[in-house]
């Protein structure tokens, strides 16, 4: 090695004996400047080690430790101003070695990658080459979907201006890599992914940023760069781009989303970039080191440092800093062991030495590590909250200006600071410091890359928190420099998780001190590389260059060290064992130091070239080489004598070998001719049996085919006799029953007509004898004004009926306007297209025909050559003219050609023309076909919001129902007289409070018929839904009847009053006209009660067609109940008056006080002196008495008759109910369409019967009549034509509501399936004690029929909500409800569970009835409700719901009955609870609102001065500061945790979220646009800080998608214009298209109520305010100027699975369902 030239190979030489000879590891440090030749070195010293050792296995180590290289240079090299491959990376490779010193494997460590490079180029210089392979080879088919292009269209790639590099093909280099990856045994996929990513970085390198203002920014829409990288990335396109444009914030109690300025983002996108290059980085590492992990236990290694060299540019920034560090780290390692150790240990062992001065760079490595250092302060300063580079370069000053003699300050610069290191002065640039030393990337870019459906990327971060490499993320986005385990240091425990923790430079420093004792573990070898020039010339030397190198680095100390020093060493123990060859028995002593000076002696006669030590010997250089070689010829010679011995013995081996294989051979050869022979007889064998088989199975398949032949002649006989025979049966048959039933028809034709011929007469007699007998009744007991009254009530009906018939004529012709359109375009298209093709189709004819011709044409011309060449020898004067002919017809053909061309082409044009057309139409049908889809959407939420307002408006009556049930209950239990019989003078009185009070009885009558009913088994919910309507009239009913009661009972009270002031009156005469009054009152009791009977007759029918709302069947009922009703009424003011005729009478009979009282008659008869006197004063009361006895006589007859004539209505009305019900069952029979012809029909008929009743009305005057007739029959021809009409519109509207059910259907299983498992909520299971299962439960729960009652109570209705929400499984009632009905069903008892379902929905109704207010229990059973549902859908057997189940949860799935009519009852009752939960949130937000949002000044001081000439508004809240800004959200955090713990779905928390910004939004612009003092610049501007705050609440709760937001818009728009300008045309315009939300009459309302509140604010003008209107006018929006704060959104229930298995629900004892048994 001293004798030649230096080489790489000697210094491995060298370090490859050493750890053979000294069994120690070695080390080869490669140093030098950037530039100087050190990758290139270590791979050659790699190369040395490959081909001397060679591999200990077949798994070509050594070519996996070479393949290393051309990766680690591709995605760690990039080209600089310095070198054309320089590492922008250290790397330390540790080639293992097995006992017998052969490669086992290899282990590499890096340290602090170069990530800025990725994003960040100098001129002249490249990015990392793998880049540029990619973009050289994106032309190959493999990497088509990475969607690469040249170098310079990507940003990452294009800064330096520099993309080639001389001598250099990207695309060859590419090749290189694949071969190394697939070598090292990196798969063709992975390595695809590798690229796929690589791309990926490129493309996210071109996405840009548009700023919205100062502090945000917004990726433009559809951004190709970002969509490109989406794709490779396999991650949503939203997420990205909205984390790319905003940031998290995290405090200690709240989390905040805001928005980025546009400088910020493109930092993060860098930053980002950066951390995913690292991370693969890291990753590709990894791998490398698993390919050549050594897989036997290693004995000593290798380890080749190939580090970045000295740097210094014209800009040095923090990658320099600590590049440049690491060399001085590397150069006082150098120095500790050539100088300072060496020359310690020649002191130690006390050999005579000359002490020799060197440079020692201790104080530049304490300026930059020690305590208060560079890197000390620059830690300090990043976790200062504001700290900055500038503070940084300030503190540096503060602390080592003027005090290190390394440390200086350039003259014309704050910002920067220079160091004096080992081999130069460097001056660093102080801008970038900071943020690469913390590195920080957002962790919620990396969450998205972490949830990517591209499998190898998440595997790049999920070993972020391990430490792997120098260069391996935290989970902050930090990268940290940390180093692989090692032998000499491990890692202590807990320090991975400390290391995310630290910073760059921190764990740079770390990974160094690491490093130094891994390399003071080792027996170190230098390498020097020296760089020839600075500027990449070949065959160039720059010597005061290179001199100036040699002495930074040391070498000329160390050539004189080497020239006077001894670098071999041994212990005396060592050289005795390495060396005992040479010695031989009499040599060796007891004294190994004794022993050791004899033989040197005797080996090397030179003393000098030696020296004895303490405990070693020391050689100077290439004595231990002599010695070496002396010992090499001495087990040379020994091996000659051992290799004799062997190769004797092995041949004697190899002879035998061979005479044992020979005999083997033949044995087998032998046996291989016998075994041929013996197949030759099977095989002869065997042919002759298959011959025999053939034969066989050709004769029997010819005597099969003609038996079948035969067999099938036979069939087709037999069978044509047979159908003849059948043919003739059949027509004699045919004939007897087309006789019998002609025969048959003849006698019904004649048997109907003599049976209508008798009908008829008897009609017209019965008709005439009941038109006599009806005039008569109708004539003494009716009157004209009474029909009118009946009659007012069926005017209504028909005005109603003529109105909504108008409006469904409205919508029927604004649809049939739509439709005509439609089919006119679809016509002129279509006729344009038929056009085009008939053009066509004329054009390829006359292009056939040409063809045609052109071929006969051919076909002649042959035919004249045929014949010319027969003639042509005959005739030669013909084939002159035969030529001319000739060449005639060529030209013609040549013509037709052409023309023949030019067809074509034409119709290659028209065929494009009719092409581009085509898809033109295609695209406008797509469009209207959009469009028409977007139409029937609104059309279908109009229809929900209709229906849910049908709900509530029933809702609201079913609670007015119970509240007037509760009160007639009420008034039932208090105690009232009863009719007591006393004299006379009482009676009278006393009837009246009798009859009101059996009115009351009798209209409390059904009320106390139906609460048994009520105890014995609940109201079923389907009739009591379908009799919703009727409600209302009985509402109506009850109350009239109320008050009549009331009135009544005032009456019966003042006549009693009356009563007993007056004297009493006795007589038989009136006692006997209260008894007929009595008579008369239990007369109309019957009538009430038969009333009664007929309202229960209609609550207890069960028939749903029946007593739906709106069905024919039932409008009849509510009819004749109507005229029942007025009945009665009528019955009342007789009986009334009746009563007023009495007292009149007794009026007129109390003055004569002789026939009541005796006292006074007793004193008129004493004052009486002569008879004649008492004989006139009884003939008076004779004369009197029979006055009264006539009078009673004739009321008498007339009673009786009212009697007769009710009696006989009374009939006729049980007739006509008697025959409504016939027609309502035999309307029920008919088909759905047929019942709404059905009952119009049969009012006709009614309103004909009506007719007759007023043409006997009007007898007596015809004009009337006839009046009456024509108009009459005007509305009957008006239905009739309606009814046309509607049964039109009604088919039509049945198929689009079938097509809209349909497309609902397929949008509800869409959303299911696409819902991600971060939007479906499994239903979180709470930490519950649960028992373990001691058998396998079936989820069903048991209970006995009268338990029914208290599951009902104890579940629901006391219940309290608060505690199942914090203790208890989600939703746990609606499992344990669904659990019962499932045994029910699984019992199939159809009775219990209606029983139990029915309950169910009215305890729910209950609670919500008595707790109402609250909001807790409005939430917490609407989620229930919502469970409940999805359960009985979940569990149905319907294959769209059982999508999501597991195989055990379909097995539970509901066997007997279909509960779908119940699911839509649920849902019914979902939307109930939803109303009046919104109605809850709106009577709690609504005071908090206008205070919150408008008054209460969030941002102080922004209002400023108030607007002058306006009064001071009141307002209790806000003088009182109650409600703010914050008292919303919170309000508003309140109930979205409410609604989360009550496990409400996601979906249905989105929709009440939207419904309640609805209401914040309306309100504040309702009183925004009422409040003159609100329309300022400074409160738009608060207004739009309340929003933002809102929007933030919104992203906090990850509820952007809910469509709150754009609910927010008209009160976002309405502040814009607030703070817009308002002077010019173009402000005009710019608000016209900014307010889209608003109305017209809304932005003229807030220009008008603007005011200034500043000096810098101006009004609006009276002209621009026009101008605005005039743009305005012909915007088609609702005049309306307040928006509608009740609006209610209409609700859906998604379908939402809950994956709970019903077998593991256990029961908590708090509910007390002890009397349930699981089954």
């Amino acid at each position: 090695m001293g004798d030649m030239d230096p080489h790489i190979f000697a210094v491995a030489e060298e370090a490859y004996k050493q750890m053979a000879r000294d069994e120690r590891n070695q080390s080869i440090i490669v140093s030098g400047e950037s530039g100087a030749g050190k990758t290139v070195s270590a791979k050659y010293a790699m190369r040395y080690f490959a081909t001397v050792s060679g591999s200990a296995s077949e798994a070509n180590v050594e070519e996996k430790v070479l393949a290393s290289n051309p990766i680690m240079e591709s995605i760690g090299n990039a080209k600089t101003t310095r070198n054309d491959n320089s590492s922008r990376f250290g790397k330390y490779i540790e080639i293992g070695f097995d006992k017998r010193y052969r490669i086992i494997g290899a282990n590499m460590r890096t340290y602090l990658l170069e990530k800025s490079r990725v994003v960040f180029q100098a001129e002249e210089e490249r990015n990392y080459h793998i880049f540029y392979q990619l973009c050289a080879s994106a032309a190959l088919p493999e990497f088509k979907t990475l969607r690469l292009g040249n170098a310079n269209y990507f940003h990452y790639t294009k800064q330096g201006g520099s993309p080639v590099i001389d001598g250099v093909d990207d695309a060859k280099e590419m090749v290189n890599t694949r071969q190394a990856c697939t070598l090292l045994g990196i798969s063709d996929s992975y390595q695809m992914g590798i690229f796929r990513i690589l791309a990926g970085i490129l493309h996210l390198g071109n996405v840009e940023f548009a700023s919205r203002d100062s502090d945000s920014c917004t990726v433009p829409p559809k951004h190709e760069p970002l969509t490109i990288f989406c794709d490779l990335m396999g991650v949503e396109y939203e997420e990205m781009a909205h984390w790319l444009c905003h940031r998290k914030l995290a405090t200690a109690t709240e989390t905040y989303i805001k928005p980025i300025s546009k400088l910020h983002a493109i930092n993060a996108r860098d930053a980002l970039a950066k951390h995913i290059y690292a991370n693969l980085f890291n990753w590709i590492v990894d791998h490398v080191n698993k390919a050549l992990h050594a897989t036997v236990k290693q004995h000593s290694f290798i380890g080749v440092l190939d580090i970045y060299g000295f740097e210094t540019f014209e800009i040095n920034s923090f990658e320099q800093f600590c590049i440049n560090y690491a060399n001085e780290k590397l150069q006082q390692q150098f120095n500790m062991h050539v100088f300072k150790l060496e020359q310690e240990e020649y002191m130690k062992e006390q050999i005579p030495w000359t002490l020799i001065d060197f440079y020692d760079n201790q104080p530049c490595i304490n300026l930059i590590e020690a305590k208060m250092g560079v890197l000390d302060l620059l830690d300090e300063e990043c976790k200062m909250p504001k700290g900055s580079d500038d503070s940084w370069a300030q503190k540096l000053y503060n602390t080592h200006l003027n005090k290190c003699a390394l440390f200086e300050k350039p003259r014309m610069s704050n910002k920067a600071f220079i160091i004096k290191h080992f081999a130069d002065k460097v001056e660093y640039q102080c801008e970038g410091f900071l943020e690469k030393n913390k590195d920080t990337v957002y962790e919620e870019q990396i969450r998205v890359l972490k949830s990517s459906k591209f499998k190898l990327l998440p595997e790049l971060f999920q070993d972020e928190e391990k430490v792997l490499s120098p260069t391996s993320a935290a989970p902050s986005g930090r990268v940290p420099l940390t180093r692989m385990p090692v032998k000499p240091a491990k890692a202590r425990p807990g320090q991975a998780s400390k290391e995310h923790k630290k910073t760059v430079g921190l764990q740079f420093r770390n990974s160094l001190h690491l490093l130094m004792e891994t390399l003071n573990a080792t027996t170190p070898h230098y390498v020097r590389c020296i760089k020839p020039n600075d500027f990449k010339f070949p065959f160039t030397f720059d010597e005061k260059r290179a001199v100036q190198q040699l002495r930074a680095c040391g070498v000329l100390e160390t050539i004189r060290i080497s020239a006077a020093g001894f670098p071999s060493r041994w212990t005396y123990q060592e050289f005795f064992s390495r060396y005992r060859v040479l010695m031989k028995q009499r040599d060796v002593l007891g004294d190994r130091k004794q022993t050791c000076k004899n033989v040197l002696e005797k080996l090397i006669q030179d003393k000098d070239k030696y020296q004895f030590g303490k405990t070693k010997i020391f050689f100077r250089a290439g004595q231990v080489a002599y010695l070496e070689k002396i010992r090499a010829d001495k087990l040379r010679a020994a091996c000659i004598r051992i290799q004799k011995t062997i190769r004797g013995w092995l041949m004697r081996k190899k002879y035998m070998r061979m005479r044992k294989a020979a005999i083997t051979i033949q044995r087998h050869v032998r046996g291989y001719q016998a075994r041929c022979y013996a197949k030759f007889l099977r095989r002869t064998r065997a042919a002759i049996t298959i011959q025999k088989f053939q034969r066989m199975y050709v004769v029997r398949k010819r005597y099969q085919c003609m038996r079948d032949a035969t067999i099938a002649l036979q069939a087709l006989l037999r069978g044509y006799m047979v159908r003849n025979r059948y043919q003739m049966m059949l027509r004699e048959h045919k004939s007897v029953v087309i006789q019998k039933h002609v025969r048959g028809w003849l006698a019904r034709r004649r048997y109907g007509r003599t049976l209508r011929a008798i009908v008829y007469l008897q009609c017209c007699y019965r008709r005439m004898m009941a038109k006599r007998e009806l005039k008569k009744l109708k004539i003494e007991a009716r009157s004209v004004e009474r029909y009118k009254k009946l009659h007012i009530g069926l005017e209504n009906k028909i005005m109603q009926l003529q109105r909504k018939i108008d409006e469904q004529n409205k919508e029927y012709k604004s649809l049939l306007e739509k439709m005509n359109t439609l089919e006119v375009t679809y016509a002129t298209e279509t006729e344009k297209l038929r056009s085009d093709v008939e053009r066509l189709r004329l054009s390829e004819e006359e292009a056939r025909n040409a063809t045609n011709r052109v071929l006969s044409l051919q076909e002649e011309i042959a035919k004249l050559r045929r014949e010319l060449h027969q003639t042509q020898a005959e005739k030669k004067s013909i084939e002159e003219r035969a030529d001319k002919y000739k060449h005639e017809t060529e030209q013609l053909v040549s013509e037709l050609k052409e023309q023949n061309s030019l067809l074509k082409t034409e119709k290659e044009e028209l065929n494009r023309r009719i092409h581009d057309q085509a898809r033109e139409i295609t695209e406008s049908m797509e469009r209207k076909l959009v469009e028409e889809t977007k139409q029937l959407e609104l059309d279908l939420n109009d229809e929900r919001l209709r229906y849910q307002n049908l709900l509530n408006e029933f809702s609201r009556l079913e609670e007015r129902y119970d509240d007037l049930k509760d009160e007639m209950n009420l008034m039932v239990s208090i105690p009232k007289p009863g009719h007591k019989r006393t004299d006379s003078t009482h009676s009278s009185n006393e009837s009246e409070y009798t009859f009101s009070s059996e009115i009351t009885e009798a209209e409390d009558l059904p009320l106390r018929m139906e609460e048994p009913s009520e105890k014995k088994a609940a109201l079923d919910m389907s009739l009591f839904l379908k009799l919703q309507k009727r409600v209302s009239e009985l509402e109506q009913e009850k109350q009239s009847l109320q008050d009549e009661l009331d009135r009544k009972e005032e009456q019966a009270l003042r006549a009693k009053a009356k009563e007993e002031e007056r004297p009493p009156i006795r007589g038989a005469e009136l006692e006997y006209e209260s008894l007929k009054r009595q008579e008369l009152e239990s007369e109309n009791k019957k009538l009430k009660n038969e009333l009664n009977e007929l309202q229960k007759a209609l609550t207890e029918t069960r028939a749903p067609e029946v007593t739906a709302p709106g069905a024919p069947a039932y409008r009849v009922l509510l009819d004749q109940l109507t005229s029942v009703s007025e009945e009665l009424e009528v019955r009342k003011e007789e009986v009334l008056i009746l009563r007023s005729q009495l007292v009149s009478q007794k009026e007129a009979i109390q003055p004569k006080h002789t026939m009541t009282d005796a006292t006074i008659l007793l004193e008129d008869v004493q004052k009486m002196k002569d008879k004649g006197e008492i004989a006139q004063a009884y003939i008076g009361l004779k004369e009197t008495n029979r006055l009264l006895e006539s009078q009673l006589q004739s009321q008498r007859k007339s009673h009786e008759n009212e009697l007769e004539s009710l009696r006989g209505e009374i009939q006729s009305l049980k007739e006509e109910n008697n025959r409504q019900q016939q027609l309502l069952a035999q309307n029920l029979q008919l088909p759905p369409e047929a019942r709404i012809e059905a009952s119009l029909q049969h009012e006709i008929t009614r309103l004909t019967n009506e007719n007759l009743f007023y043409e006997e009305l009007y007898a007596d005057d015809p004009k009337k009549y006839q009046l009456y007739r024509i108009s009459l029959y005007k509305r009957m021809i008006d239905l009739m034509e309606q009814l046309e009409k509607q049964d039109k519109t009604v088919r039509k509207l049945k198929k689009q509501l079938k097509v809209f059910a349909k497309k609902i259907g397929e949008l509800e299983v869409g959303q299911m399936e696409n819902i991600s498992p971060g939007q479906i909520i499994d239903e979180p299971i709470r930490p519950v004690n649960i028992p373990r299962k001691e058998k396998d439960f079936q989820g069903m729960l048991e209970y006995k029929k009268e338990d029914e009652q208290k599951l009902v109570k104890n579940l629901i209705l006391e219940l309290k909500p608060r505690g199942v929400a914090v203790n208890l499984i989600p939703g746990l009632p609606a499992y344990i409800l669904f659990m019962c009905v499932r045994h029910a069903d699984y019992l199939n008892d159809d009775q219990k569970v209606r029983s139990l379902l029915t309950s169910t929905i009215n305890g729910i109704k209950k609670v919500l009835k008595k707790r109402g207010d609250d909001f807790e229990t409005v939430s917490f059973w609407l989620s229930n409700t919502c469970r409940f549902l999805h359960c009985l859908k979940q569990y149905s057997g319907e294959e769209g719901f059982m999508k999501h189940n597991t195989p055990r949860q379909n097995e539970h799935c509901l066997t007997n009955f279909d509960l779908a009519e119940y699911r839509q009852v649920l849902s019914d009752l979902a939307i109930q609870i939803y109303q009046q939960l919104v109605r809850v949130l709106e009577n709690i937000l609504q005071p908090m609102i206008v205070s919150g949002m408008l008054e209460h000044e969030t941002i102080q001081g922004v209002s400023g001065v108030k607007p002058t000439g306006l009064r001071k508004r009141t307002s209790s809240i806000a003088d009182e500061g109650t409600y703010t800004l914050d008292s919303i959200i919170r309000q508003l955090n309140s109930f979205h945790s409410v609604m989360c713990q009550h496990g409400m779905d996601p979906e249905l928390i989105k929709q009440v979220v939207k419904q309640m910004f609805y209401i914040i939004g309306a309100v504040t612009l309702n009183n925004l646009l009422l409040r003159k003092d609100m329309c300022s610049w400074s409160k738009g501007m608060q207004i739009r800080y309340n929003v933002s705050q809102l929007e933030e609440w919104l992203r906090d709760k990850n509820l952007m998608n809910s469509g709150a937001k754009e609910t927010l818009e008209p009160l976002i728009q309405a502040a814009q214009l607030l703070q817009v300008k308002k002077k010019t045309d173009e402000d005009a315009e710019a608000i016209c298209s900014m307010c889209n939300a608003l109305t017209t009459a809304q932005i003229v309302k807030v220009l008008n109520l603007y005011t200034p509140v500043n000096e810098f604010e101006e009004r609006v003008l009276v002209s621009f305010i026009r101008t605005i209107q005039v743009r305005l006018r012909d915007r088609k929006d609702s005049p309306q100027l307040l928006m509608d704060a009740k609006h209610i959104f209409p609700v859906t229930f998604p379908f939402n699975p809950s994956s709970l298995a019903l077998e593991t629900i256990q029961i908590p004892a708090s509910l007390g369902l002890g009397f349930i048994s699981r089954v």
